[in-house]
């Protein structure tokens, strides 16, 4: 069973499907973080959540679940395009318009529409895209909302722009979230890692001089603040390269013993 974050409609809900190529039982949950821990308590087998956005940058929802509230593991990821479109309610007016509700991720997505034809409008986020669509078709008329066109027809509202998205190259990055490490090697995979090091000058440029040493490429490397405490950080890295590997596993050994706290969040292919 393949976990998503619904409602029905989000483009979770469209990379559920396009990854398991309609092989596998889908579920819907709330939220990422519900679908993420879904599968840490054995729930289900498998979900399916966004982690990155070409135009908007990391989910956020994602990497702080991942990193501080479940033990799991990326099995495999899925690059899906986004289209967003500006959708309100059958027989409501675009001057009628007093709220826009879409993700977090929908607004960073279409900021120049927002800044250009909806300034002073009250923007208000909620919980996936879809969602967006399903209270604006229960409103009065006066909450459009940036959603994908499928669910804009599932809820039955009128879209107004088809493509509202500031550029046409808008693609999310969903990865595959499983219980326990994939250990499928296909010659083309990279290694998720999260970690802190100690808080003194040096420290991280020293923890990545030991991938660079071991000729280990890194694709991507982000921070997010350490839960608990202010000015602190945790550090998202992904490399090339699998932990089958000896050279990527001792290299990778070698960041760990270097760190206050390290988590491997799994090797796996990448598109």
């Amino acid at each position: 069973m393949l976990g998503y974050m619904g409602p029905a409609g989000t483009f979770t809900q469209q990379a559920a499907i396009e990854w398991s190529n309609g092989k596998e039982e889908l579920r819907e949950f709330p939220t990422i973080a519900s679908a993420i821990k879904a599968v840490d308590r054995g729930e289900i087998e498998r979900a399916i959540v966004p982690i990155e956005n070409s135009l908007n940058g990391s989910v956020t929802m994602t990497l702080d679940t991942l990193a501080f509230d479940s033990d799991v593991y990326i099995a495999d990821e899925h690059i899906l395009s986004i289209t967003q479109s500006f959708a309100i309610k059958k027989g409501a007016s675009v001057s009628d318009i007093k709220t826009i509700m879409s993700h977090p991720q929908g607004f960073g997505q279409c900021s120049k529409m927002l800044e250009s034809d909806f300034a002073g409008v009250e923007l208000k986020a909620v919980e996936s895209t879809a969602l967006a669509a399903k209270l604006a078709a229960g409103s009065d008329g006066s909450v459009a909302a940036i959603a994908p066109a499928s669910a804009a027809e599932i809820y039955g509202l009128e879209i107004v722009r088809p493509v509202c998205n500031d550029e046409s190259n808008n693609f999310t990055r969903f990865v595959v979230i499983e219980k326990q490490p994939c250990r499928r090697v296909s010659g083309h995979d990279k290694t998720s890692i999260v970690f802190t090091t100690e808080h003194v000058p040096g420290a991280l440029y020293r923890a990545i001089k030991l991938l660079g040493d071991s000729k280990i490429n890194m694709l991507k490397i982000e921070s997010r603040p350490v839960k608990n405490e202010m000015g602190k950080y945790v550090f998202f890295i992904d490399i090339e390269g699998n932990t089958d590997d000896a050279g990527t596993y001792f290299a990778l050994e070698e960041v760990r013993n270097h760190s206050l706290f390290y988590k491997n969040l799994g090797s796996y292919h990448y598109e």
